[in-house]
């Protein structure tokens, strides 16, 4: 049933079957985007609510602003359109009639807009037009907005959650009074988005910030968190954006101080996206299927009895009916599968290949005895254990099974970073993936060289601190770049990447 391309034939096809096989999304009849079946979006929907409760205790708050944007906001701010000018979707009629014979509806060339209108590339433009008029004096600062939506970027290259030309996602946009402020907010946010990779995805990720080439359009720095995906590529799976008063100035948008002098305020934006779903099933995902960390999982439990006779199967279902109940009492997902049209067989494939954490199966002698078989998604391990007490324990599980899986990826994380400062040896060594810290002399030039000779990029220079990278040596000399032989001026993460 599975038939999965294994990881080690062709990575990108083992990807691809996995997100068709697994139920979580499909090639949608618009070229480039996807649909998004139940089983993805459920774990979309888990995204949201933990990331939404941790935005809130923040102080930010909701909101939702167009789709459409008149095209003449984008040119507002220089940097910004020519960053996204060749992304974008174009509304230039807002009529269809139906053609001479009939047969289909065309564009009514008599309904041609006045101005064209933009599908969102992202609502900077549109936010910042809407927040001249929130924003007056210091008493309104700081203000802080989050949008849950949708966002088009027109890909020529696509690939589902990763990169496609629609996606899902979050923007966050801040108003403050102060530089330090909107730095603070900027940074703040940017820790948000790790602990939720580390914490609930079991993700682990490099914290940094963006070179001047690879930051967001329109954005004074850019903060990032970088993971690592299983064939040693890079996943951008979050990003903070430090706008200083770009926007303020490009839009208007003043407030009077304390001292009722009037200044442009200091701006933040901020995201994640359908993407994460994407770093979800390239970190942890295996040859069978998914790999789910039970804080995400749709299903965290799944409970499949194996009895012909229908006393038997009412039997089983009695004796489990307490271990569900108290199961749920404790805020555990679960799904208890007695369907006759499926043998048990494709039911342990099928749950296996869609990651559920963990699986208890009850037969005729497990009835008998009062066990129950337990098998963990992670390891495939199973053992059999009282059905006594199994709720307590499968708690506990859950919780060793997402400890498990984040150790897991940051030993593969940590034995994949190098330092390196020799050219040749980098070039060589880039191939086979891998985070590399260099020596950089801080120019575009020497960025350009690395990605035209190896296809890498300049990540991030990393918060070592932060990102649990301790053992790496900060206190290294920077020496000389591996490039240009100039002096560096900082150590940069590169690496390939999605």
């Amino acid at each position: 049933m599975k038939d999965l391309t294994k990881r080690g034939d062709n990575y990108s096809q083992w990807y691809n079957d996995l997100v068709v096989k697994a139920d979580l999304a499909e090639q949608a009849a618009v070229r480039g985007c996807m649909v998004i079946k139940p089983y993805g979006y459920a774990i979309w929907e888990r995204m949201q609510r933990i990331l939404d409760d941790m935005f809130k205790e923040t102080g930010v708050q909701n909101a939702y602003f167009p789709l459409l944007i008149p095209k003449s906001f984008l040119s507002r701010e220089a940097e910004h359109v020519e960053g996204f000018a060749k992304e974008c979707a174009v509304v230039t009629h807002y009529r269809l009639k139906a053609s001479a014979d009939g047969s289909s509806v065309e564009v009514d060339p008599a309904a041609r807009l006045d101005e064209e209108l933009i599908i969102r590339p992202t609502s900077e433009t549109i936010i910042w037009n809407t927040y001249k008029n929130w924003i007056h004096s210091w008493r309104d600062l700081p203000l802080l907005c989050n949008q849950w939506c949708n966002v088009m970027r027109w890909e020529m290259r696509t690939r589902p959650f990763l990169r496609t030309s629609e996606f899902l996602w979050q923007e966050g946009h801040t108003a403050h009074a102060t530089r330090d402020e909107a730095e603070q907010k900027a940074q703040e946010m940017l820790g948000v988005y790790a602990r939720f990779a580390e914490q609930v995805m079991a993700v682990p990720v490099v914290q940094g910030v963006k070179s001047e080439t690879e930051r967001f359009a329109g954005a004074l720095d850019t903060y990032t968190i970088e993971a690592m995906m299983q064939d040693g590529k890079a996943l951008q799976s979050g990003t903070s954006h430090f706008l200083g008063q770009n926007f303020a100035k490009a839009f208007d948008v003043t407030f009077l101080n304390k001292e009722n002098k009037p200044e442009y305020v200091w701006a933040t934006s901020w995201g994640v996206s359908t993407r994460l779903i994407g770093a979800l099933i390239m970190t942890h995902s295996d040859d069978n299927g998914l790999v789910l960390p039970p804080r995400l999982a749709p299903i965290q439990v799944v409970i499949i009895p194996i009895a012909n006779k229908p006393e038997q199967q009412a039997q089983v279902k009695q004796a489990f009916q307490p271990v569900i109940d108290e199961l749920r009492r404790a805020g555990v997902r679960v799904k208890y599968d007695d369907a006759d049209n499926k043998r048990a067989g494709f039911k342990f494939a099928d749950y296996e290949l869609k990651g559920v954490p963990v699986r208890l199966v009850m037969g005729g002698r497990d009835l008998e005895n009062g066990t129950v078989e337990l098998m963990r998604r992670d390891t495939l391990e199973k053992e059999t254990l009282p059905l006594e007490g199994i709720a307590q324990h499968v708690v506990k599980e859950l919780d060793d099974i997402q400890q498990a899986i984040f150790l897991k990826a940051r030993r593969y994380r940590d034995e994949h970073i190098y330092e390196c400062d020799n050219y040749a040896d980098f070039k060589e060594r880039i191939k086979d993936g891998g985070f590399f810290l260099c020596p950089w002399d801080g120019t575009a030039e020497t960025e350009a060289k690395i990605k035209e000779d190896t296809q890498a990029t300049i990540r991030c220079r990393p918060f070592c601190e932060a990102s649990g990278l301790e053992a790496l040596d900060t206190d290294k000399p920077l020496g000389l770049d591996m490039v240009s032989g100039k002096p560096a001026v900082q150590r940069v993460f590169i690496a390939r990447s999605y």
